[in-house]
């Protein structure tokens, strides 16, 4: 018996979307043990090797997660000598997250194993559907982000996603 076209969910583009993302973080996951990380820690070394120093807000919404849960992962990276927490002067409740040096070079390692993981991920896929891929997710992230109340920016960037790829009247129509 043919088990792989009976699951219920094998039409839906949720189940599929679903199933991607598991096999992803799976993957980044062994990857990311080797550098002795665990999954959503990168997550934080990447936004602030991005972005440069950040309160804990500002944090949390790069992320979109709640602030304990970035606050969490922070203390964490801290103990491990990846990120240094500081207090605003003038106002000790603002704390600022920043990278250490050790953290800037496993931020760095973690582009790499990025870069791999995707090359992994989109094999076989050419420079426009990689483009079409990401947009879509993109648009779909933002659709559920408003039904969610969470935060619907970050989700076009690329200028605007190179103004819909300019000439993919499937995408523009729908944007």
């Amino acid at each position: 018996m043919d088990t792989d076209n009976k699951h219920p969910g094998i039409k839906s583009v949720g189940w599929a979307l679903v199933q991607a993302s598991r096999l992803h973080r799976s993957r980044t996951g062994d990857k990311l043990s080797e550098l002795g990380l665990f999954a959503g820690q990168e997550q934080v070394l990447q936004a602030l090797g991005n972005s440069g120093p950040m309160t804990m807000g500002e944090l949390a919404t790069i992320l979109r997660v709640r602030p304990p849960t970035a606050s969490k992962t922070v203390s964490r990276l801290s103990a491990l000598k990846l990120v240094e927490r500081h207090t605003e002067p003038g106002d000790a409740r603002v704390v600022r997250v920043k990278l250490t040096k050790e953290g800037k070079r496993k931020a760095a390692a973690i582009e790499s194993l990025w870069e791999e993981v995707e090359g992994e991920l989109l094999q076989g896929f050419d420079n426009k559907d990689r483009k079409r891929l990401r947009k879509l997710l993109r648009r779909a992230a933002k659709n559920l982000a408003g039904f969610t109340g969470a935060d619907q920016t970050g989700f076009e960037t690329d200028d605007e996603v190179d103004v819909l790829e300019a000439g993919e009247p499937e995408l523009a129509a729908t944007a």
